[in-house]
Protein backbone atom coordinates (compact mmCIF):
# COMPACT_ATOMS: atom_id res chain seq x y z
CA UNK A 1 0.00 0.00 0.00
CA UNK A 2 1.44 3.43 -1.24
CA UNK A 3 1.89 5.99 1.42
CA UNK A 4 -0.96 8.51 2.19
CA UNK A 5 1.60 11.27 4.20
CA UNK A 6 -0.42 10.86 7.21
CA UNK A 7 1.12 9.52 10.62
CA UNK A 8 0.54 5.75 11.03
CA UNK A 9 -2.77 5.37 12.68
CA UNK A 10 -4.31 9.00 12.54
CA UNK A 11 -7.84 8.41 10.72
CA UNK A 12 -9.26 10.96 8.14
CA UNK A 13 -10.88 14.02 8.95
CA UNK A 14 -14.15 12.14 6.93
CA UNK A 15 -14.99 9.14 5.31
CA UNK A 16 -13.08 7.82 2.43
CA UNK A 17 -13.28 7.66 -1.13
CA UNK A 18 -13.16 3.74 -1.76
CA UNK A 19 -12.64 2.38 -5.76
CA UNK A 20 -13.06 -0.78 -6.88
CA UNK A 21 -10.07 -1.25 -9.82
CA UNK A 22 -10.45 -4.19 -12.04
CA UNK A 23 -8.35 -3.44 -15.04
CA UNK A 24 -11.80 -3.15 -16.81
CA UNK A 25 -12.07 0.15 -18.91
CA UNK A 26 -15.39 0.84 -16.74
CA UNK A 27 -13.39 0.90 -13.75
CA UNK A 28 -10.59 3.17 -14.61
CA UNK A 29 -13.54 5.69 -15.59
CA UNK A 30 -15.02 4.81 -11.99
CA UNK A 31 -11.56 5.97 -10.68
CA UNK A 32 -11.61 9.25 -12.48
CA UNK A 33 -14.95 10.01 -11.12
CA UNK A 34 -14.01 9.20 -7.80
CA UNK A 35 -10.76 11.54 -7.55
CA UNK A 36 -12.89 14.37 -8.45
CA UNK A 37 -15.06 13.66 -5.85
CA UNK A 38 -11.90 13.07 -3.30
CA UNK A 39 -10.58 16.37 -4.78
CA UNK A 40 -14.01 18.10 -4.13
CA UNK A 41 -14.38 16.79 -0.33
CA UNK A 42 -10.66 16.77 0.53
CA UNK A 43 -11.42 13.11 1.13
CA UNK A 44 -8.54 10.20 0.65
CA UNK A 45 -8.80 8.07 -1.81
CA UNK A 46 -8.18 4.18 -1.71
CA UNK A 47 -8.16 2.12 -4.74
CA UNK A 48 -9.07 -1.46 -4.07
CA UNK A 49 -7.46 -4.53 -6.44
CA UNK A 50 -8.68 -7.94 -5.48
CA UNK A 51 -6.91 -11.24 -7.29
CA UNK A 52 -10.24 -13.43 -7.07
CA UNK A 53 -9.20 -15.99 -5.74
CA UNK A 54 -11.69 -18.79 -7.10
CA UNK A 55 -10.41 -17.28 -10.56
CA UNK A 56 -7.11 -18.39 -9.80
CA UNK A 57 -8.45 -21.50 -7.57
CA UNK A 58 -10.24 -22.67 -11.23
CA UNK A 59 -6.99 -22.11 -13.27
CA UNK A 60 -5.46 -24.67 -11.33
CA UNK A 61 -7.77 -27.42 -12.84
CA UNK A 62 -6.24 -29.23 -15.96
CA UNK A 63 -9.86 -28.86 -18.22
CA UNK A 64 -9.94 -24.85 -17.71
CA UNK A 65 -10.02 -22.62 -20.55
CA UNK A 66 -10.32 -19.25 -21.60
CA UNK A 67 -11.42 -17.42 -24.99
CA UNK A 68 -9.54 -14.33 -25.99
CA UNK A 69 -11.87 -11.31 -26.21
CA UNK A 70 -10.04 -10.12 -29.22
CA UNK A 71 -9.06 -13.57 -30.86
CA UNK A 72 -12.30 -15.74 -29.70
CA UNK A 73 -9.58 -18.35 -29.41
CA UNK A 74 -10.07 -20.84 -26.58
CA UNK A 75 -6.63 -21.78 -24.53
CA UNK A 76 -5.30 -23.64 -21.56
CA UNK A 77 -6.11 -21.16 -18.11
CA UNK A 78 -2.53 -21.54 -17.01
CA UNK A 79 -2.17 -19.95 -13.30
CA UNK A 80 1.20 -19.05 -13.57
CA UNK A 81 0.36 -16.55 -16.59
CA UNK A 82 -2.68 -15.82 -14.95
CA UNK A 83 -0.72 -14.70 -11.74
CA UNK A 84 1.63 -12.88 -14.10
CA UNK A 85 -1.40 -11.17 -15.15
CA UNK A 86 -3.07 -9.75 -12.40
CA UNK A 87 0.70 -8.56 -10.82
CA UNK A 88 0.44 -6.18 -14.13
CA UNK A 89 -3.21 -5.37 -13.39
CA UNK A 90 -2.48 -4.32 -10.13
CA UNK A 91 0.21 -2.44 -11.16
CA UNK A 92 -1.65 -0.49 -14.06
CA UNK A 93 -4.02 0.12 -11.03
CA UNK A 94 -1.00 1.92 -9.20
CA UNK A 95 0.19 4.03 -11.96
CA UNK A 96 -3.66 4.94 -12.58
CA UNK A 97 -4.16 5.73 -9.31
CA UNK A 98 -1.39 8.21 -9.03
CA UNK A 99 -1.81 9.93 -12.21
CA UNK A 100 -6.19 10.59 -11.02
CA UNK A 101 -4.41 11.80 -7.81
CA UNK A 102 -2.00 13.96 -9.74
CA UNK A 103 -4.53 15.58 -11.38
CA UNK A 104 -7.24 16.61 -8.88
CA UNK A 105 -5.12 16.06 -5.68
CA UNK A 106 -5.26 15.05 -2.45
CA UNK A 107 -3.83 11.34 -0.91
CA UNK A 108 -3.67 7.77 -1.90
CA UNK A 109 -3.51 4.35 -0.94
CA UNK A 110 -3.78 1.27 -3.15
CA UNK A 111 -5.11 -1.97 -1.43
CA UNK A 112 -4.13 -5.22 -2.86
CA UNK A 113 -5.90 -8.01 -1.86
CA UNK A 114 -6.70 -11.83 -2.74
CA UNK A 115 -9.98 -13.63 -1.89
CA UNK A 116 -13.51 -12.53 -2.35
CA UNK A 117 -14.35 -9.06 -3.82
CA UNK A 118 -17.64 -8.69 -2.01
CA UNK A 119 -15.78 -9.92 1.55
CA UNK A 120 -12.54 -7.87 0.77
CA UNK A 121 -14.28 -4.33 -0.24
CA UNK A 122 -16.61 -5.05 3.00
CA UNK A 123 -13.55 -5.95 5.33
CA UNK A 124 -12.28 -2.05 4.10
CA UNK A 125 -15.34 0.02 3.99
CA UNK A 126 -16.62 2.03 7.10
CA UNK A 127 -20.29 3.58 7.49
CA UNK A 128 -18.51 7.31 6.34
CA UNK A 129 -17.03 6.18 3.16
CA UNK A 130 -18.13 6.75 -0.43
CA UNK A 131 -17.66 3.59 -2.66
CA UNK A 132 -17.26 4.07 -6.39
CA UNK A 133 -17.97 0.74 -8.58
CA UNK A 134 -17.70 1.03 -12.74
CA UNK A 135 -21.30 -0.02 -14.03
CA UNK A 136 -19.58 -3.56 -15.37
CA UNK A 137 -16.12 -5.04 -15.21
CA UNK A 138 -14.56 -7.40 -17.53
CA UNK A 139 -17.25 -10.74 -16.73
CA UNK A 140 -20.20 -8.28 -17.21
CA UNK A 141 -22.39 -8.13 -20.52
CA UNK A 142 -22.97 -4.31 -21.07
CA UNK A 143 -26.51 -3.31 -20.33
CA UNK A 144 -27.69 -6.84 -19.68
CA UNK A 145 -27.76 -6.63 -15.73
CA UNK A 146 -26.13 -5.70 -12.53
CA UNK A 147 -23.59 -8.11 -12.18
CA UNK A 148 -23.13 -9.95 -8.95
CA UNK A 149 -20.56 -8.24 -7.37
CA UNK A 150 -22.65 -5.08 -7.36
CA UNK A 151 -25.32 -6.34 -6.18
CA UNK A 152 -24.02 -7.73 -3.29
CA UNK A 153 -22.07 -4.05 -2.44
CA UNK A 154 -25.03 -2.43 -2.46
CA UNK A 155 -27.01 -4.43 -0.91
CA UNK A 156 -23.93 -5.32 1.82
CA UNK A 157 -21.69 -1.87 2.22
CA UNK A 158 -22.17 0.53 5.34
CA UNK A 159 -21.91 3.41 3.09
CA UNK A 160 -22.90 5.32 0.24
CA UNK A 161 -22.10 3.36 -3.12
CA UNK A 162 -21.24 4.89 -6.44
CA UNK A 163 -22.77 3.17 -9.36
CA UNK A 164 -20.41 4.86 -12.34
CA UNK A 165 -21.01 4.98 -15.93
CA UNK A 166 -19.97 7.30 -18.54
CA UNK A 167 -22.49 9.67 -19.74
CA UNK A 168 -22.93 12.72 -22.45
CA UNK A 169 -26.31 13.91 -21.76
CA UNK A 170 -27.46 17.77 -22.92
CA UNK A 171 -27.46 20.64 -20.30
CA UNK A 172 -29.38 21.54 -17.85
CA UNK A 173 -29.70 19.16 -16.39
CA UNK A 174 -31.20 17.79 -12.74
CA UNK A 175 -29.97 15.54 -9.56
CA UNK A 176 -32.88 13.50 -9.09
CA UNK A 177 -34.02 11.82 -5.75
CA UNK A 178 -36.39 9.35 -5.57
CA UNK A 179 -38.35 8.46 -1.98
CA UNK A 180 -40.38 6.92 0.02
CA UNK A 181 -42.14 6.76 3.26
CA UNK A 182 -38.70 5.75 5.46
CA UNK A 183 -37.82 9.42 6.58
CA UNK A 184 -34.56 8.71 7.82
CA UNK A 185 -33.51 6.72 4.60
CA UNK A 186 -35.47 9.82 2.51
CA UNK A 187 -32.99 12.21 4.89
CA UNK A 188 -29.68 10.64 4.09
CA UNK A 189 -30.82 10.52 0.10
CA UNK A 190 -31.64 13.99 0.36
CA UNK A 191 -27.95 15.16 2.26
CA UNK A 192 -25.84 13.16 -0.57
CA UNK A 193 -28.36 14.61 -3.40
CA UNK A 194 -27.54 18.50 -1.74
CA UNK A 195 -23.65 17.32 -2.10
CA UNK A 196 -23.55 16.44 -5.86
CA UNK A 197 -25.89 19.26 -6.17
CA UNK A 198 -23.15 21.74 -4.73
CA UNK A 199 -20.19 20.09 -6.41
CA UNK A 200 -21.84 20.14 -9.73
CA UNK A 201 -23.79 23.48 -9.73
CA UNK A 202 -27.05 21.34 -10.70
CA UNK A 203 -30.78 22.27 -9.15
CA UNK A 204 -32.46 18.59 -7.54
CA UNK A 205 -35.81 16.92 -8.05
CA UNK A 206 -36.92 14.80 -5.25
CA UNK A 207 -39.56 12.15 -6.65
CA UNK A 208 -41.75 10.88 -3.75
CA UNK A 209 -43.34 7.94 -4.76
CA UNK A 210 -46.63 7.44 -2.46
CA UNK A 211 -49.69 5.46 -2.98
CA UNK A 212 -51.73 7.85 -1.69
CA UNK A 213 -52.05 11.56 0.03
CA UNK A 214 -48.97 11.73 1.68
CA UNK A 215 -48.85 12.87 5.47
CA UNK A 216 -48.56 15.98 6.56
CA UNK A 217 -45.78 15.50 8.96
CA UNK A 218 -43.61 13.63 6.01
CA UNK A 219 -44.36 16.65 3.58
CA UNK A 220 -42.74 18.66 6.29
CA UNK A 221 -39.65 16.86 6.62
CA UNK A 222 -39.25 16.91 3.01
CA UNK A 223 -39.53 20.59 3.16
CA UNK A 224 -36.84 20.97 5.63
CA UNK A 225 -34.69 19.00 3.23
CA UNK A 226 -35.65 21.30 0.14
CA UNK A 227 -34.22 24.32 2.48
CA UNK A 228 -31.13 22.50 2.45
CA UNK A 229 -31.22 21.98 -1.76
CA UNK A 230 -31.49 25.40 -2.04
CA UNK A 231 -33.25 27.39 -5.46
CA UNK A 232 -34.25 25.52 -8.18
CA UNK A 233 -35.79 22.08 -6.30
CA UNK A 234 -38.66 20.78 -7.53
CA UNK A 235 -40.75 18.16 -5.40
CA UNK A 236 -42.89 15.62 -8.12
CA UNK A 237 -45.19 13.11 -6.43
CA UNK A 238 -46.01 10.26 -8.25
CA UNK A 239 -48.43 7.11 -7.42
CA UNK A 240 -46.69 4.71 -9.89
CA UNK A 241 -43.47 3.61 -9.07
CA UNK A 242 -42.83 0.73 -11.24
CA UNK A 243 -39.28 0.76 -12.81
CA UNK A 244 -40.85 1.70 -16.48
CA UNK A 245 -42.73 4.95 -14.96
CA UNK A 246 -39.61 6.00 -13.03
CA UNK A 247 -37.69 5.91 -16.09
CA UNK A 248 -40.37 8.38 -17.88
CA UNK A 249 -39.55 10.48 -14.91
CA UNK A 250 -35.86 10.58 -14.91
CA UNK A 251 -36.14 11.47 -18.68
CA UNK A 252 -38.88 14.16 -18.05
CA UNK A 253 -36.36 15.92 -15.43
CA UNK A 254 -33.57 15.44 -17.69
CA UNK A 255 -31.13 13.31 -14.60
CA UNK A 256 -27.64 13.54 -14.40
CA UNK A 257 -27.62 11.75 -11.66
CA UNK A 258 -29.89 9.33 -9.59
CA UNK A 259 -29.92 9.00 -5.67
CA UNK A 260 -32.03 6.71 -3.91
CA UNK A 261 -31.85 5.01 -0.43
CA UNK A 262 -31.51 0.78 -0.63
CA UNK A 263 -34.43 0.87 1.72
CA UNK A 264 -36.55 2.20 -1.31
CA UNK A 265 -39.57 0.45 -2.09
CA UNK A 266 -38.54 0.61 -5.52
CA UNK A 267 -35.92 -2.18 -5.29
CA UNK A 268 -38.93 -4.61 -4.43
CA UNK A 269 -40.66 -3.71 -7.89
CA UNK A 270 -39.90 -6.70 -10.43
CA UNK A 271 -37.80 -4.85 -13.30
CA UNK A 272 -35.30 -2.61 -10.68
CA UNK A 273 -32.74 -4.30 -11.24
CA UNK A 274 -32.73 -4.20 -15.00
CA UNK A 275 -33.84 -0.54 -14.61
CA UNK A 276 -30.68 0.36 -12.66
CA UNK A 277 -28.89 -1.55 -15.36
CA UNK A 278 -29.75 0.07 -18.28
CA UNK A 279 -29.55 3.52 -17.14
CA UNK A 280 -27.06 5.54 -18.63
CA UNK A 281 -26.69 8.00 -15.69
CA UNK A 282 -24.74 7.79 -12.20
CA UNK A 283 -26.52 6.13 -9.82
CA UNK A 284 -25.80 6.45 -5.96
CA UNK A 285 -27.16 4.06 -3.46
CA UNK A 286 -27.78 5.63 0.23
CA UNK A 287 -28.08 3.22 3.43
Amino acid sequence: MTDTGRPAGQPPAGGRILVLIDGSRTSYGALEAAADIAGKRDADILGVFVEELNLLRSAGYGFSREVGSASGISRPLDPEILQRRMRRLADHARAALAGAVKQHGGRAALSVARGRVIDEVLALAGPDDLLVLGRAGWSSPAGARLGSTARGLIQQSPGQVLLWCEQKLPSPNRVVVFLNDHDEANHRATLAAAEISRHYHQPVTIILGNDGEPAADQLDAIRQDLDVLGAGTRLRIISDTDPVSIARMLREERASQLVISRRCALFDEPGAEHLLAALNLPVTVTP
